[in-house]
């Protein structure tokens, strides 16, 4: 029997997944053969679920991370900036070494 590739599945698919799991109108089995998923899997992702149904309601915003295309931008903009000055450093102590 042949592996197959790892999947990454998106957040939305996981929690219609663990919601489907929730209602219980369906075996894990029938769940698992319709999202082509391990039941294991499901039994997780709905167990997740369970654990942070609560943050959902406790009125605290979610923590958000750095915004990464401004940092990218930042990290350009002083290579750049590093380039530009070592040449123009070099130009400086190359003209102060001349006679």
């Amino acid at each position: 029997m042949s592996r197959r590739k790892r999947r990454n599945h998106s957040p939305a698919f996981k929690a219609q997944v663990a919601l489907a799991a929730m209602k219980g109108d369906r075996t894990l089995a029938e769940l698992a053969q319709q999202y082509d998923i391990h039941p294991n899997q499901i039994t997780d992702w709905k167990t997740l679920l369970l654990e942070r149904a609560a943050q959902v309601f406790d009125g605290q915003k979610p923590e958000v991370g750095p915004d990464l295309k401004e940092l990218h931008a930042k990290i350009g903009k002083q290579a750049l900036e590093i380039d530009f000055l070592s040449v123009a450093l070099g130009r400086i102590r190359g003209a102060s070494a001349k006679p």
